[in-house]
């Protein structure tokens, strides 16, 4: 496949905020030295005030644009446990979740700038209409100005974006893909890469080309303008790291979409 035409821009992101009083994860202060976009936890599926008080001050002191991370209310179980909420409970339980976590960004000087669901949710909003549409309606009713980020294909962005929101798709570095161009199940192998040498090649790939290989060795054409590098995997910050200076070093920008 040739490669893409025109300027090469691309937006790092990473899921943080998602430590809970003495329990730690990851090395957030570490991973906003990198990225450009933080997906900060929102209380429901992981984070607690302080925790997202701290998260917050720490970005907008970087100039990393802010993201909430909303997720069903499941912080037992990370928020990777599909919940068959009503779309008008999905809606009110996102309308608070952006609510919450605008106010630590106000008092930190700073804004949610995006929205992106998490876990379960982000994988279940994929291809299903009625939970895509209530996250939907829940960021019309909140601030019709911010941009969704999800996975490219989706119902939720296809939704989205017949709603009038600005769309952003995104692609994963450490996440395996099935031929599909969908993730690959945690509970499957080839779920995880670990590699950083292995990821950081395939995020160039995907940025100059406009593909990834999938879990069964084909190729599988993804579009995306922004990159996910997960903040609580094993050697996060050395993966990322690695992403972010083999994208440098193929002539890509790291720049926020918002």
């Amino acid at each position: 496949m040739s490669a893409l035409s025109g300027p090469r821009a691309v937006d790092l992101n990473a899921d943080l905020g998602e430590s809970f009083g003495t329990w730690r994860l990851g090395d957030d202060a570490a991973m906003l030295d990198i990225v450009t976009s933080a997906n900060v936890a929102c209380g429901f599926h992981a984070g607690d005030p302080l925790t997202l008080e701290e998260t917050c001050t720490q970005a907008a002191a970087r100039g990393v644009r802010i993201g909430a991370q909303v997720g069903y209310r499941d912080l037992a179980g990370f928020g990777r446990r599909f919940i068959d909420a009503t779309p008008r409970e999905l809606t009110a339980d996102v309308l608070y979740q952006l609510g919450a976590l605008d106010g630590m960004c106000r008092a930190a000087g700073t804004s949610v700038s995006y929205l992106k669901p998490h876990g379960a949710l982000y994988n279940t909003v994929v291809h299903h209409q009625e939970q895509a549409a209530a996250v939907v309606e829940a960021v019309l009713r909140y601030d019709d100005r911010l941009p969704v980020l999800g996975l490219p294909g989706s119902v939720f962005l296809s939704t989205a974006e017949r709603a009038g929101l600005t769309v952003v798709r995104e692609a994963f570095a450490d996440r395996g893909y099935t031929p599909q161009g969908t993730l690959v199940s945690r509970r499957e192998p080839g779920a995880l890469l670990h590699d950083p040498q292995e990821v950081a090649a395939r995020m160039v790939r995907l940025v100059t080309e406009g593909v990834l290989t999938a879990v069964d060795g084909s190729d599988v054409p993804v579009q995306a303008e922004s990159i996910c590098t997960h903040g609580d995997s094993p050697g996060a910050v050395e993966m990322a790291r690695a992403v972010r200076a083999a994208l440098t070093a193929a002539g890509v920008d790291i720049l926020a979409f918002t």
